[in-house]
């Protein structure tokens, strides 16, 4: 049974990196037809609360599923993955240290 996806955010300071990951976001939640709004914040603290250091991070369901630069596929695997498709194993530049696995 696959899960409903519910939000998917961005966390970032702002910079160059973070504004392509919400962009890749929106454009990856387009292209599976996840029909959420991609928000974006650069409030540090929520991705501090989720253990994670490493910026940006894409969140769903408030659980971060990816951190640091991606690509658009890397972004779709991530999103696939928490509706119940796709293994994300390794996909995370941290390689899972940083627990957004």
């Amino acid at each position: 049974m696959e899960k409903k996806i519910k939000t998917i955010e961005v966390i970032g300071a702002g910079c160059a990196g973070c504004k392509k990951l919400h962009d890749l976001a929106i454009k990856a939640a387009k292209e599976l037809e996840i029909d959420v709004k991609v928000e974006y914040t650069d409030d540090i603290q929520k991705a501090v609360k989720m253990g994670v250091m490493q910026f940006p991070v894409l969140a769903v369901d408030g659980k971060a599923v990816l951190t640091g630069t991606a690509d658009l596929e890397k972004v779709k695997k991530a999103l696939k993955e928490q509706e119940g498709g796709e293994d994300i194993s390794g996909c995370c530049p941290c390689g899972g240290d940083c627990g957004c696995l």
